[in-house]
């Protein structure tokens, strides 16, 4: 059972990325999957949740508006598609999968393994 998160990089302020976390081992359906982020210095932070139960989502205030979650069933991925991207969104970004619908860090089981964001002119 694993969680690979991909796709961070650099990128200029206003610009998009796409980041995917792939699982294998398992199916992500009727998973809650959860994007999180740490900054440098501070705690981290829930970005979004998914249900792939009924397709609940949830984001974070600081990011509505340009983050979107996204999933293809064919390839087992689920994406976090970031578009006009701010210097505050620098950070490593986590995919992680949780049993139950929730937000929480707390709730999540398995987590993958990190793709830093890097959002600088």
């Amino acid at each position: 059972v694993q969680l690979q998160a991909s796709g961070g990089g650099l990128v200029q302020p206003g610009g998009s990325l796409k980041l995917s976390c792939a699982a294998s081992g398992f199916s992500l359906d009727y998973w809650t999957i959860g994007w999180f982020r740490r900054a440098p210095g501070k705690e981290r932070e829930g970005v979004s949740c998914f249900s792939s139960s009924d397709d609940s989502t949830y984001y974070v205030d600081s990011v509505k508006g340009r983050f979107t979650v996204s999933k293809d069933n064919a390839k087992n991925t689920v994406y976090l598609q970031m578009n006009n991207l701010r210097p505050e969104d620098t950070a490593v970004y986590y995919c992680a999968v949780a049993r139950t619908w929730g937000c929480p860090v707390s709730k999540y089981d398995v987590w993958g393994q990190g793709t830093l964001v890097t959002v600088s002119s």
